[in-house]
């Protein structure tokens, strides 16, 4: 019953011209943001661990309140993107390093896309694979299991294939293995068994070691994707320089992690706000400074 008054509210608000339907959304952000006490809590323990004092307590504040109206902008951008198209989608995006991508695919190479839940991230996602190509990713069923067609709708609109989480890594093997691209998002906090440890903010820090530890296996070259825009209108997707890995060996998956750590590291310093800051990224190694 839930689920079907959802996608009634969905229908009405999908009724509504675009700029409605914003308002509504980042006036719930809004609300959201002042009563979610803990969630702040967390927010400004990662602002504090990772910048210290090189931002104000104004900023913080200002980064804190943008996190809820981003999370907004991306469940609003679910519900459009279950129904736009690649021309809609390819209208409010601009590429950028577009030509690296190309001559990889040219040379019929499968490309290990790696991003993170940074600045529009379901946009950039969709954009990625409906215009640039197709790509395999990997999502996390909700606890209510009738939204999750809901979100798959949204992503296989754009000719995405997706497998849950549990037992993915077989899905997206078999995807490099034919020549297809993948993308996995690697700002997620990792462990001791899914990942090794990289400097990210000035702290020893695990990385997943799954993008590097497929690139060695299917000589598929890791390229950074993410998406920025200040103004919410219009959208840069920037791809970075390509990370080749030469071999399994411990260095070389080392080094692949350090470089994606190091190019998304770049990236959140140049726009703080934009990254997801509302979760425990740093909990595996550094739990204590979520306490209290």
């Amino acid at each position: 019953m839930g689920y079907r008054l959802f996608l009634l509210l969905d229908s009405f608000l999908m009724i509504l011209p675009q700029r409605w339907r914003k308002k509504i959304f980042t006036s719930l952000a809004s609300l959201a943001h002042l009563l979610a006490f803990s969630r702040n809590r967390i927010i400004q323990a990662n602002l504090d661990f990772a910048f210290k004092d090189e931002l104000t307590q104004t900023q913080k504040k200002e980064i804190e309140s943008y996190c809820y109206r981003n999370l907004a902008l991306n469940f609003l951008q679910v519900m459009e993107n279950r129904r736009n198209n690649a021309d809609d989608l390819q209208s409010q995006v601009t590429f950028q390093n577009r030509e690296v991508v190309d001559a990889l695919l040219r040379e019929k190479r499968g490309i290990i896309f790696v991003s993170a839940h940074f600045g529009n991230w379901e946009l950039g996602g969709a954009a990625l694979s409906s215009v640039i190509t197709p790509v395999s990713s990997i999502y996390k069923e909700f606890s209510a299991s009738e939204f999750d067609p809901y979100l798959l709708q949204a992503r296989t609109n754009h000719k995405m294939q997706l497998a849950e989480k549990n037992g993915a890594l077989k899905h997206i093997a078999k995807a490099l293995k034919g020549g297809r691209s993948i993308l996995l998002m690697i700002d997620q906090a990792s462990n001791a068994r899914a990942g090794v440890k990289v400097d990210f903010f000035g702290h020893e820090t695990y990385q997943s070691s799954t993008p590097a530890a497929l690139s060695a296996k299917f000589n598929a070259p890791i390229v950074g994707v993410y998406i920025v825009s200040l103004h919410e209108q219009h959208y840069t997707i920037t791809f970075e320089n390509p990370i080749e890995v030469k071999s399994n060996e411990e260095k070389d998956i080392l080094d692949a992690s350090q470089a994606q750590a190091d190019d998304l590291e770049k990236v959140i310093r140049t726009n703080p706000k934009l990254w997801f800051w509302c979760h425990k990224r740093w909990k595996g190694e550094f739990n204590e400074i979520y306490a209290g």
